[in-house]
């Protein structure tokens, strides 16, 4: 039970916040309940920064963007995009801070005929920022756009397993499955499935027009998008304003930073954390989730339709250097497979692999290959993408591997290196659950499956695990097999997986945010313009 003092302070910290009373009189009340002036102080800047405010404009630098980018939701590729439809747009769910599955549009969700089919309650009184009320066809108009048969949506694949969407009045959707899948309601709300307003059954996926809290004034591909907060969100956000800027430069996102151009940057490089921590004026915040970085070989491209070939190289790379003298400890080793730790159903007691310049050099010389293999690479991967591809290089080298490092033009290099070319730095955020990583990423259906993982007996064995785990109940037996599914990426895949990286981000200390910060994605799952707000 508290003490008469920790209540009389819990209850001066309530009406500061409240706006009940103002600083000088917190801070003369914490001070006659026996608190030093300074101490005082800094718990009066503690209560403000944890106070939401309303107002200001929020101007956020990321290290992603391209001129090849657009506005329609099935081309997303890159951070830039994931943060503008979080923004501007509403899902039928989200990932919720805490890591749990939450509404979004949809107020809330029930499974039918096993698992088989799901129907999804639609929020009334929710309205985009053109002025039309959501409707139920909007949904289904939306989500049917990533299902044609001509559709190269990133979505596609994980929206194979539908056979039918349909309405059941103006706020209710039924959305059918070929088998139950009891994860569905989260890969429902991939970022990629974006509702949008229809005429006739008809979307306009260039529009820019959602139900997200802010709408989009002005649009620059690769360079910057302008929003302006929606009187009419269901939702409490802060910001008046919201610009959202490409600065791929880790170097000039950073004095943008320190300089007050920008309020919050992304993907700082884990080299210079500790020198920027020490400015007075930012702020780190780092969160681990279901980030890794990679080197996907393509199996549709020579010599990496060559198992042992890949075997070679994936021997050939030591990942504890590069945990070490890449992320500086800021995350994990990585073992050829997407499946971080946080994520249900984990193959823990998994052997990791380990740099074996002998193992590698059997591979190599039972591959037949011989001349130098290419590896393209730009830090628009991730911090430290080059410098990662030099280790391969080196440590290739020693197993008597050549390798050339292409350095690649960061601007464009999600649509013209990235999923084209046949060996390349990566990055992937990763997903809460195994089913959404594989049908996002692996699954021989996925427009997004950057290794080519096709027409070999593991890769057909894999895609039938996938299948059959959806609809799998006893966890036991899901254990068992998602463990198989990462033995079999790990083994025959073409994923070079070497490690898990933390999201490190810098804010300006006049940024405040909850105590629970999304992990799923970076900057508290791409909504750090909903949640976050300028300090009091």
């Amino acid at each position: 039970m508290k003490d008469r003092k920790s209540l009389f302070m819990t209850e001066q910290k309530t009406k500061f916040a409240a706006g009940h009373i103002n600083r000088r009189t917190f801070v003369r009340s914490m001070v006659a309940a026996g608190v030093a002036v300074p101490s005082a102080l800094g718990m009066a800047t503690q209560v403000m920064a944890a106070t939401p405010s309303k107002g200001g404009h929020y101007r956020l630098g990321v290290g992603h963007g391209s001129t090849t980018d657009s506005l329609d939701p099935a081309t997303y590729e890159n951070g830039f995009s994931s943060n503008l439809v979080n923004t501007v747009f509403n899902h039928l769910t989200e990932i919720a801070p805490d890591g749990s599955l939450r509404g979004d549009l949809a107020e809330s969700w029930d499974a039918a005929n096993g698992g088989a089919s799901w129907i999804f309650n639609l929020r009334t009184g929710v309205e985009f920022h053109n002025g039309k009320s959501l409707h139920a066809d909007d949904v289904v108009a939306s989500i049917n756009y990533h299902r044609g048969d001509d559709s190269k949506s990133a979505a596609k694949g994980l929206l194979t397993s539908v056979t039918d969407i349909r309405t059941d009045g103006a706020n209710r959707v039924v959305i059918d499955l070929d088998a139950p899948n009891a994860d569905f309601p989260f890969v429902i709300g991939d970022y990629h499935l974006a509702i949008m307003p229809s005429t006739d059954g008809m979307v306009d996926p260039v529009a820019g027009i959602g139900t997200g809290g802010y709408s989009l004034q002005n649009y620059e591909p690769g360079v910057r998008a302008e929003m302006t907060r929606n009187a009419n969100y269901f939702k409490e956000t802060y910001f008046d304003e919201f610009t959202l800027l490409s600065i791929i430069d880790i170097t000039a996102r950073q004095n943008a930073l320190l300089s007050g151009q920008v309020d919050v940057i992304d993907r700082l490089d884990p080299k210079t954390v500790g020198l920027l921590a020490r400015s007075p004026a930012v702020n780190i915040l780092e969160t681990t989730g279901y980030l890794h970085y990679t080197f996907p070989m393509r199996l549709d491209v020579a010599p990496f339709d060559n198992y042992d070939l890949r075997m070679a190289l994936k021997y050939s790379i030591n990942r504890q250097e590069m945990v070490d003298k890449i992320l500086l400890g800021h995350g994990a080793l990585g073992n050829d497979h997407p499946i971080s730790p946080a994520v249900p159903f984990h193959a823990g007691d998994m052997p990791q692999r380990e740099y074996d310049a002998d193992k590698a050099a059997h591979h190599y010389k039972k591959s037949g290959h011989s001349g130098a293999i290419q590896l393209s690479a730009s830090d628009a991967a991730f911090a430290g993408a080059v410098d990662a591809a030099q280790l391969i290089q080196a440590s290739a080298g020693a197993a008597g591997i050549e390798i050339e490092v292409v350095r690649e033009p960061s601007d464009g290099y999600w649509s013209n290196v990235w999923n084209k070319k046949g060996w390349s730095a990566c990055y992937w955020g990763g997903r809460p659950t195994q089913d959404w990583m594989y049908s996002a990423a692996y699954t021989n259906d996925t427009e997004w499956n950057d290794t080519a993982w096709k027409g070999t007996d593991a890769s057909a064995k894999f895609n039938d695990i996938v299948v059959a785990a959806r609809s799998e109940l006893d966890n036991t037996k899901r254990t068992a097999m998602y463990a198989e599914c990462q033995a079999l990426i790990s083994d025959d895949g073409g994923a070079i997986v070497p490690m898990f990286a933390n999201y490190i981000m810098g804010l300006s200390n006049n940024i405040g945010h909850a105590d629970d910060v999304a992990s799923n994605w970076e900057l508290d799952g791409s909504h750090s313009a909903e949640r976050w707000w300028f300090n009091s």
